[in-house]
């Protein structure tokens, strides 16, 4: 891997160190739980009887139990397991989200156990599988930790993983979605939080090529002169500050059987934003931005689901990766960049760095011929105003392309909200010298603006974008979302990659 030779990076380092707690964690839908387990989660609603827990429900209500959605209380046992009562809310208001986020809740509870089990006095109506898998990637994502950088890491990683409910029996196949799943948030999540100096674009390739040979998917790694030779001048313009090479990695997963369809994904990889000569102000955010590359990431983690879960479309991705600096060499307000394709871009701001790398990766993904194109990005600040934290942003030009999106995000609880592709804005993007400008011509509707710009270069193919920007990390431990980067998004696009079928417009 190509290293700052100024730091002094760990030898053993890896980028994606969740991988080895995946490899030895053990799940299983069992009819009663394990007495060796360390602790048992037990979830209660807000109604009904309550399961053995050691208290019955008036003597919880005495010390503030009320079996709301989250609540946990900690009963220690003299012998045997932790018992823990964790809310589960109303009965009849149980999903598959709720689900996942009560066993979030009690491994919070129980942060220093690694042998575990869940009980569900009953599935309320969400069927086993998903109930499985709920519980499953509740579980597992809310135990994470980036902790390949720690001496003396203080984080337990979960071993054991048991989980008993009435009617659960045919829960199994949703356990294995649901470590699949978990798994790929995670590899994002570890990409994502890494620091600049340890995950170059060139690592991040690297990583790449190690994950498909795990994974049974193709990685081409294309260096600098490979894009020249393409015509990225997109990719190239924003590297040409960098002290480090830029790469674009194309990957394939290609399904045993005949292909039901062809996807396209397109990630940002931008392992290092300090906005280049438009240089970002020295504050909380500037310090975050060692995740916009967290598009790229999600691209690659969804990869490794793919074919444990069975997808049955072709799917092709494209991740563009480099870091934005500013020096001599940077691109300088007010050059003009040509993109794969031969679009011209007047650079009005070198800050709008995103939407210059994947202009050249959409082309690419047009010209394969896919039958639809999803990009993923860490975009705009306007869309981290307009929706906050908890929700992204999706636009399009293709309604069942985005519908697919939004249906995959209510089963993943990746809340999504669809903002307008307003064509009225289109003329905010001209250049008096090119074809033409990367920003809009004022500060309104940026996120809308940024998406019309990628639309530029998707031409008739369906597509539809993701602006994770909100939603990359959050500053606290919240429901499934670990503190840091979240991997969000991934998820979403390893349900919509898994059944993917070509758009009926």
């Amino acid at each position: 891997m190509t290293r700052d030779p100024i730091r002094l990076i760990p030898a053993d380092f890896t980028p994606v160190p969740s991988l080895a707690q995946y490899d030895a964690v053990d799940v299983q839908v069992v009819d009663e739980l394990d007495s060796s387990l360390d602790a048992i989660g037990i979830l209660v609603h807000t109604e009904g009887d309550v399961p053995e827990v050691a208290l019955d429900r008036e003597a919880l209500a005495r010390v503030g139990f009320e079996a709301k959605a989250g609540q946990t209380l900690v009963l220690p046992q003299p012998t045997g397991p932790t018992l823990v009562a964790v809310g589960a809310g109303a009965a009849d208001e149980q999903t598959d989200a709720s689900l996942r986020d009560a066993a979030a809740a009690f491994v919070r509870a129980v942060p220093k156990q690694a042998a575990l089990g869940i009980r569900v006095a009953s599935l309320a109506g969400v069927d086993a599988e998903t109930s499985a898998r709920a519980l499953t990637e509740g579980a597992l994502l809310a135990r994470y930790r980036f902790a390949a950088l720690k001496a003396t890491p203080k984080e337990v990683a979960i071993e054991r993983l048991q989980l008993a409910a009435e009617g659960l029996e045919a829960g199994p196949a949703g356990v294995g979605a649901g470590i699949a799943a978990a798994r790929a948030a995670a590899v994002a999540r570890d990409l994502t939080n890494a620091p600049p100096a340890h995950l170059t674009a060139a690592d991040l390739a690297d990583v790449a090529v190690e994950l498909a040979g795990r994974f049974d998917f193709e990685a081409e790694v294309f260096d600098k002169e490979a894009l020249i030779e393409l015509g990225c001048g997109g990719l190239l313009g924003v590297n040409a500050g960098s002290a480090f090479e830029p790469r674009m990695v194309k990957l394939t997963y290609t399904p045993e059987g005949e292909s039901t369809g062809h996807l396209g994904l397109v990630g940002k990889g931008i392992t290092y934003d300090s906005g280049g000569i438009s240089l970002k102000p020295s504050d909380g955010m500037h310090a975050l931005m060692k995740m916009d590359m967290g598009g790229a990431a999600n691209v690659l983690a969804t990869f490794t689901a793919l074919r444990e879960l069975g997808a049955s479309a072709t799917v092709t991705g494209w991740m563009m990766c480099t870091d934005n600096m500013p020096s001599g060499s940077a691109t300088k307000l007010g050059d003009v960049l040509t993109a794969r394709g031969g679009k011209t871009v007047e650079v009005k701001n070198t800050d709008a760095e995103g939407r210059l790398v994947m202009m050249d990766a959409i082309a690419l993904a047009a010209e394969e011929g896919v039958d639809a194109i999803i990009d993923i990005a860490t975009l705009t600040g306007a869309a981290l105003m307009a929706l906050g934290q908890s929700r992204a942003a999706v636009l399009g030009t293709s309604q069942p392309v985005v519908d697919a999106l939004l249906e995959a995000s209510g089963a993943t609880d990746e809340p999504l909200w669809q903002l307008p592709l307003e064509k009225k804005y289109r003329k905010l993007l001209e250049s008096d010298i090119a074809d033409l400008s990367n920003i809009g011509a004022n500060r309104y509707a940026g996120a809308t603006t940024a998406a019309l710009f990628l639309a530029e270069f998707a031409g008739d193919t369906p597509w539809a974008h993701l602006d994770i920007a909100g939603t990359m990390s959050v500053d606290s431990d919240e429901s499934w979302r670990s503190k840091g980067a979240t991997g969000f998004g991934t998820r979403t696009l390893v349900e919509v990659a898994r059944t993917f079928t070509p758009p009926a417009e």
